[in-house]
């Protein structure tokens, strides 16, 4: 029951965006957490999160393509992040790409880190201005 459900949310959302590249799955693996993300250094400012999921697409299920953009400019910093299903087709990938040029400029890749949790309350110390030196 709660498959069928998730394909009907699939081919919904797939309708709604109206592109080849929304119509990819959406994945039972991808709901439970499940993915094996990989880190895409040195992509073109005219990459597009399409046409990343497209170029990695070879190598397995890609669940999400992701290009990250400054806040302020809205333009892409150069990286980006490709979600896979499994971890073969991530290593796959990862190894395959790594090197190749995409969009004209050669890309590297990696397995993406886990990014640190911080509070979102936690602030440095301030502990005031430096001492001066030799004034005691």
């Amino acid at each position: 029951m709660a498959l069928a459900a998730l394909r009907e949310a699939s081919r919904c959302l797939a309708s709604s965006r109206g592109s080849a590249a929304a119509a990819r799955p959406m994945l039972l693996a991808h709901s439970r957490g499940i993915t094996y993300k990989l880190f895409i250094g040195g992509l073109s400012q005219f990459a597009t999160e399409d046409s990343v999921a497209e170029a990695f697409s070879r190598y397995g299920q890609v669940i999400e393509a992701t290009i990250v953009t400054d806040k302020v400019t809205s333009r892409p910093k150069g990286f980006g992040f490709v979600k896979f299903a499994s971890q073969e087709e991530a290593d796959t990938a990862r190894e395959e790409m790594n090197g190749k040029v995409l969009n004209g400029r050669v890309i590297y890749v990696d397995i993406a880190k886990v990014k640190m949790e911080r509070d979102a309350d936690a602030r440095p110390i301030a502990r005031g201005p430096p001492k001066p030196i030799g004034n005691d």
